[in-house]
């Protein structure tokens, strides 16, 4: 069997990291230094062996090692506690890692006791080899280089940070869950289910009890300001809770983010209320009806979106003169004009608002007092609540119940142009006219977009004449590969006169037919180039050159 990509062994590492609390880099050195044993998925060890209640079975594969890696490696760490090794003997704070001295320990194996059943036998390794692998695989983690400055700081920066978690938890489920994953770490248990029992949590038909497990979760994370140590796992847990609570894609993202600014800056309740913002305008152009709340709520939305200093401004920037509805006020039907003309530019605001909302402060008040006055609601506080309390629906709602969010619209699709050209490419749009080839297809959704006329030329002649095969097949074609940038070409191995950098070449597939099906069908009229692929045999080229060409590669 084929041993697993890099990347793909990480993601193992970092499953059983988050599992366990075991800082992840050590089970990468140690899958680097170890070699050993050979194992039945025709991948190498991380020099587990069985022992006691472990039997073969269970570390034979590459994910078996890894788990039994970082069970047995979380023992160790309990062994070293339990032995009186204080949080300097097995952390370096400065450096974010371990230290010198755990890693000697390491290297030298592990032999649990028969009171570990969760733990295999580590063999021993060469130390400096292990360090090596070790700092190394921790430089991989930041980008190639080294943890940020300032992580001397980290842990009272975690702290301050669990401070500010009871006054602002919304009991939203994804706070709930990153308090639950802080206990599990802090705690060393394997599941949410272990949580609930050690927190003595009541369940009901396997569900814990929401007020209970918030008062317990709560009080938890208070008692973390106590008894905090410093051990690795507590650490450990204190990051998942801010990677979850922030939700942030990984570890070394939690720490940027809380020595590179204000670590409070995210604590507010402010940010877990977008969703139901964002579900509240898209609400609006179905509830319009042009009455005079509604439309003093959607322009005092819009002052604030812009930073305009009066409403007269807005209405100036909406493109409606205010003196003119001064001098027009005994002229109903000029004001009639003027308030539809103003209706179609709020409502185009309001549309515009899931695309362009990019989070900021004024962005977020702005559409806050809207809701406030679109719903008559008594002050800004009362608004915030509502809309928490509809973010809470929301995480529960079943896709058809009128809580969930509703599905987003599409903005009408703009006019078609008389010619295309690398300005005004809609990638939505069908290449030609009533067509069923996209934009988005030849230019892999927008990242390879045409750098010149000719290049979209050539798409554009491509997707004449494939359009017709497709007619003539009356089937889709699932297009793989179309426009290639000369760089990406030589990137993916294409042959250095390949007309995919031209533009006017595609690779696709017809789902329920072989390559061979369709190259046949297509041969005797394809007026370009027409290629198949023995490794690929799903797989058709087609490219518009000038001349019938017929290839098998």
């Amino acid at each position: 069997m084929d041993k697993l990509a890099p990347d793909q062994r990480n993601y193992y590492y970092l499953i059983e990291a988050n599992r366990t609390g075991i800082h992840k880099p050590l089970l990468a050195a140690l899958y680097a230094v170890q070699g050993q044993p050979p194992l039945a998925d025709g991948e190498t060890g991380l020099g587990l062996v069985p022992i006691h209640q472990v039997d073969l079975a269970q570390v034979e594969t590459f994910v078996g090692q890894v788990q039994f890696a970082a069970n047995t490696l979380r023992r160790l760490v309990q062994r070293l506690i339990d032995q009186g090794w204080a949080n300097a003997d097995l952390w370096n704070a400065t450096a974010g890692r371990y230290t010198d001295r755990f890693l000697t320990t390491v290297a030298a194996g592990y032999t649990p006791t028969t009171e570990e059943p969760e733990a295999a036998r580590l063999e021993a390794c060469v130390e400096a080899a292990l360090r090596q692998a070790y700092v190394e695989d921790l430089a991989a983690d930041y980008g190639g280089g080294s943890p940020p400055q300032g992580m001397a700081q980290l842990d009272p920066t975690l702290l301050a940070f669990a401070e500010r978690v009871p006054p602002n938890y919304s009991r939203l489920e994804s706070q709930r869950q990153a308090l639950v994953e802080a206990v599990r770490l802090w705690r060393q248990l394997d599941d949410a289910a272990a949580v609930y029992g050690a927190l003595q949590v009541p369940v009901a038909d396997q569900v814990p009890v929401e007020a209970a497990l918030d008062q317990a979760l709560l009080a938890f994370i208070q008692s973390t300001l106590r008894y905090y140590a410093g051990y690795p796992h507590q650490r450990e847990a204190l990051l998942r809770l801010v990677q979850l609570w922030r939700k942030l894609d990984s570890r070394e993202e939690a720490i940027v983010t809380l020595l590179d600014s204000d670590p409070f800056a995210h604590e507010t309740n402010l940010p877990v209320i977008d969703p139901a913002l964002i579900a509240a305008v898209q609400s609006i152009p179905r509830l319009y009806r042009g009455q005079g709340d509604q439309r003093f709520a959607l322009t005092e939305g819009y002052r604030r979106w812009f930073g305009l200093e009066s409403r007269h401004a807005a209405l100036d920037r909406l493109g409606v003169d205010p003196e003119a509805l001064v001098a027009n006020a005994d002229n109903p039907t000029a004001l009639v004009e003027t308030a539809q003309r103003l209706d179609r530019a709020l409502l185009d605001f309001v549309q515009s608002i899931p695309t362009t909302y990019t989070e900021t402060a004024p962005q977020r008040e702005a559409l806050i007092r809207l809701v406030q006055l679109w719903r008559r609601l008594e002050g800004r506080t009362a608004t915030v609540q509502a809309l928490l309390e509809e973010v809470r629906r929301m995480e529960r709602a079943a896709p058809t119940s009128p809580d969930a969010m509703p599905v987003p619209l599409p903005p009408p699709a703009p006019a078609r142009p008389p010619r295309w050209t690398p300005h005004n490419i809609q990638l939505a749009a069908s290449i030609v006219p009533n067509g069923n080839l996209t934009w988005a297809e030849a230019t892999r959704g927008g990242v390879r977009m045409p750098p010149n006329q000719a290049t979209v030329d050539a798409i554009v002649r491509i997707a004449r004449l494939a359009q017709q095969a497709r007619d003539r097949l009356g089937r889709p074609f699932i297009v793989t590969s179309w426009y290639r940038p000369a760089e990406i070409n030589r990137r993916v191995g294409g042959a250095s006169h390949s007309r995919h950098m031209v533009g006017d070449a595609i690779d696709f597939y017809c789902v329920g037919l072989t390559g061979n099906q369709v190259y046949w069908f297509l041969d005797p009229w394809w007026p370009g180039g027409l290629g198949r692929y023995r490794r690929y045999p799903n797989l058709v080229h087609l490219d518009a050159r000038s001349e019938r060409a017929r290839w098998t590669h």
